[in-house]
């Protein structure tokens, strides 16, 4: 088994940005399995997404499941050291910046198995948040450090991380986006909402926005206020459903709460949009790539090339309405996306992990 790749994933970014390198390395005949932890357990924040993005269904359901941040990293650490002692890899892969990435690499460095860290570098320099810690820590311990952005290089180079560990290949992400972007259709998924020609989509799921009632209060009321200006869709995360509704979202007039989407359905709706607000890392790529216009509900952003880059603008609760107004009434974002944003990362990614085990092989 230890001339294998072992893919672990937990949460739909997870998924999305995993398909292109496995496929990239399935085509490159090198051995992998994968490793589903269970973080989403729910149909439609799991395995609906190995269906629509042609990801061979887990070798291993871990099926964790959710519960405190402490509680869920024990029981991953827990779960990922059984599996890889019972069947130890030659590399383990890990991807983006959940409890299950850091639970993966830990396991692993403890083990004595080299990791991989896809989407490696990136800073929003917020310890507050439960993924910065996370990717922070999951960078420490790999062997191999995948990078979607140049700011990411130099975050690495400053934390001492040797040159030699770290690649810039670009985006995974936007792999996936572009493999399937004849397939997200905006007028189909339009009309199965019943939204207006003209509407906004919104995401919002990170702690600082859910967990405290007073914050997913000021949340709302702006969503509230920016309701007046555009219908808005919100396809809820399970994890700010409740503290988003107690809040009122859902008694609020032209905001549509949706329940989770797939990918395919999900990314429709994104690419019709006028403007998208979230909290969200992974939407706020994908809107730079779509070019929809994007208004990040958060102090920081671990992804800055989004917004140097024009697409997207962070915002306070206060400063929605007024960043709304202004959004609606510009221009179109920038054509292009960002250096390396070619759907081409997942192939980047094989190279290299192809290279580096013939390396390793010879020097057994």
């Amino acid at each position: 088994m230890l001339d294998h790749v072992v893919h672990v994933v937990g949460a739909r970014p997870n998924f999305v940005k995993a398909a292109p390198v496995v496929a990239a390395l399935r085509a490159a005949g090198q051995p992998q399995s994968v490793v589903h932890t269970g973080q989403h357990y729910d149909e439609r924040m799991s395995h609906v997404f190995f269906r629509e993005l042609g990801l061979p269904e887990p070798d291993v359901d871990l099926g964790v499941g959710s519960g405190s941040h402490a509680r869920q990293t024990a029981a991953l650490l827990t779960a990922l050291e059984e599996e890889l002692t019972a069947r130890p890899p030659g590399l383990v892969m890990v991807y983006g910046d959940v409890n299950s990435t850091l639970a993966a690499a830990l396991v692993a460095a403890k083990l004595g198995l080299p990791v991989a860290h896809v989407e490696a570098g990136l800073r929003s320099f917020d310890m507050t948040m439960p993924e910065e810690v996370n990717r922070r820590l999951t960078d420490q311990l790999a062997e191999l450090l995948f990078v979607t952005s140049a700011e990411a290089v130099g975050h690495l180079a400053n934390e001492g991380v040797a040159p030699d560990r770290i690649h810039f290949v670009g985006n995974p992400m936007i792999d996936t986006l572009m493999a399937h972007l004849p397939r997200f259709d905006a007028q189909a998924a339009r009309e199965a909402h019943g939204l207006p020609e003209r509407y906004g989509v919104v995401t919002l799921h990170r702690p600082a926005n859910v967990d405290d009632p007073s914050a997913a209060s000021a949340a709302v009321k702006a969503l509230r206020e920016a309701a007046e200006h555009i219908e808005l869709a919100v396809p809820l995360h399970p994890r700010g459903r409740a503290a988003l509704e107690a809040a009122g979202l859902g008694e609020a007039r032209r905001v549509r709460i949706l329940e989770p989407l797939g990918y395919l359905e999900f990314m429709g709706l994104l690419r019709g949009a006028a403007v998208v607000i979230t909290d969200s890392g992974g939407v706020q790529e994908e809107t730079t790539v779509l070019r929809v216009p994007c208004l990040t509900l958060r102090p920081n952003t671990e992804r800055p090339v989004t917004v140097t880059h024009g697409t997207n603008r962070l915002v306070t609760p206060d400063g929605l309405v007024p960043a709304l107004i202004e959004t609606l009434d510009g221009s179109p974002a920038a054509p292009e996306g960002p250096p390396l944003w070619d759907g081409r990362a997942g192939e980047r990614i094989a190279r290299i992990v192809t290279d580096w085990r013939k390396a390793r092989n010879d020097h057994a």
